[in-house]
């Protein structure tokens, strides 16, 4: 089944967008923070500044942070937030003073800005040369460590504007896809430094619950997606048939049906993947749906223990993790963590932090990676890693293919 939506419209497609009165008291709060933002076509949270912050645990003791919290804050309905990749680093999570469910205002008013010209500047951390040798050195890990069976590796791109980057902008393009959520996350930031936030679109639902009901939908396996009709079906009947995609999916669904099941009395999915698309890219994608044996079982406890999935990190996850940590020359931070919020109940919804970047004043880092199982192909890893970089080089007015320095790569997947 192909789940398609092409072309951008005008309209966010958010159901609570722009209502007459939609400008909240809190948007008149500092502008130089940003707000938490998680919003689709099913819903929208917008949070507005920190009325308290949650101690900064790892992942392991994120369901016992939330309760001392609610204990000394029994007032407080929403916590919202970002997890990192590193499972061992410390969460980014707090009750904002004012929640709402409509789309931001000040994003929804904000002037698209122009397309970036002169003053702009872009590096490849690390360049896509060096991104194809650790390729290769992940598929030599395949042959000596029988026990690893695949690894997701990531890259970067630092794009340097000449004056601050208008953040509410970039929002306000993002939104334009309807296939996607649009998230922004304020991250810790040191005293004097410019606040930083992890801004992107991202395809993937971690976990969702509401009440006994749980969901989840991963996505691996990604092609690039085209403006021609024809290549476009190509695109994704090649994806839906690929041997590699399809062997790299059953991995993450078998993950994520293994970590769910102690959890829930029923539990469901699909035998095989369906096709879904952004504006940008097609992926395979299943949805899991559960009943939890204990309603009461909080969301952010099933976060934290499915992040991170192996469509973003790889299986066996600790074995993945060594590997991205020897192969890898950037830190992670927050990308391919989980972003998100959780209410009184425990109910609530985790997207998986993808097809971001990490802004701060002129700069945003964005990141991309690639899953690389025996087989896989390193130039071709690099063409899927660039298609990953549009959705953000687009929302700041870049043309991935002339403005990035990004290496072409031609269509066999080698580089001329």
């Amino acid at each position: 089944m192909i789940v398609a939506r092409t072309g951008a419209s005008s309209d966010t497609g958010l159901s609570t967008v722009l209502p007459g009165s939609g400008r909240a008291e809190a948007e008149r709060s500092d502008h130089a923070m940003v707000p938490f933002l998680l919003g689709s076509a099913e819903e929208t949270i917008a949070g507005f500044g920190i009325k308290a912050a949650l101690a900064p645990v790892p992942a392991e003791d994120l369901k016992e942070a939330e309760r001392v919290f609610r204990a000394a804050h029994p007032d407080v309905s929403l916590i919202v937030g970002i997890l990192p990749f590193d499972r061992a680093a410390p969460a980014h999570l707090y009750a904002p003073e004012t929640v709402t469910t409509v789309w931001p205002a000040r994003v929804a008013d904000s002037t698209i800005a122009p397309t970036a010209g002169a003053g702009w500047s872009s590096a490849a951390e690390p360049p896509p040369a060096e991104y194809a040798a650790a390729v290769e050195k992940a598929l030599s890990l395949f042959a000596s460590e029988q026990h690893l069976q695949k690894v997701v590796l990531a890259r970067s791109l630092v794009v340097t504007a000449p004056t601050n980057i208008d953040i509410d902008a970039v929002l306000a393009r993002l939104a334009r896809d309807r296939s996607i959520t649009t998230f922004a996350a304020p991250l810790p930031s040191t005293s004097g430094a410019s606040p930083r936030a992890l801004i992107g679109a991202t395809p993937e639902l971690l976990v969702d619950k509401r009440g006994a009901a749980v969901r989840s939908a991963p996505l691996a396996g990604s092609a690039r997606r085209h403006a021609d009709k024809k290549a476009d079906e190509l695109s994704a009947a090649g994806l839906l048939a690929s041997e590699k995609d399809l062997r790299e999916h059953a991995f993450v669904v078998e993950a994520i049906l293994d970590t769910l099941s102690p959890y829930c009395r029923d539990l469901r999915a699909p035998s095989s993947p369906s096709l879904v698309s952004t504006d940008s890219m097609w992926h395979l994608g299943t949805t899991v749906e559960g009943t939890l044996k204990d309603r009461d079982t909080p969301v952010i406890e099933l976060a934290a223990a499915l992040h991170p999935t192996p469509a973003v990190c790889g299986l066996p996850r600790e074995a993945a993790r060594e590997a991205i940590a020897a192969l890898e020359t950037v830190d992670r931070g927050y990308y391919a963590g989980a972003v998100g919020w959780t209410d009184q109940n425990g109910d609530g919804r985790w997207m998986v932090a993808i097809r971001c970047a990490e802004f701060s004043g002129r700069n945003a880092r964005l990141f991309a990676g690639a899953g690389i199982v025996p087989g896989s192909d390193p130039w071709s890893e690099v063409a899927e890693t660039s298609a990953k970089f549009s959705a953000l080089l687009s929302a700041l007015g870049i043309d991935e293919t002339g403005s990035t320095g990004e290496r072409p790569v031609n269509g066999n997947g080698g580089a001329p």
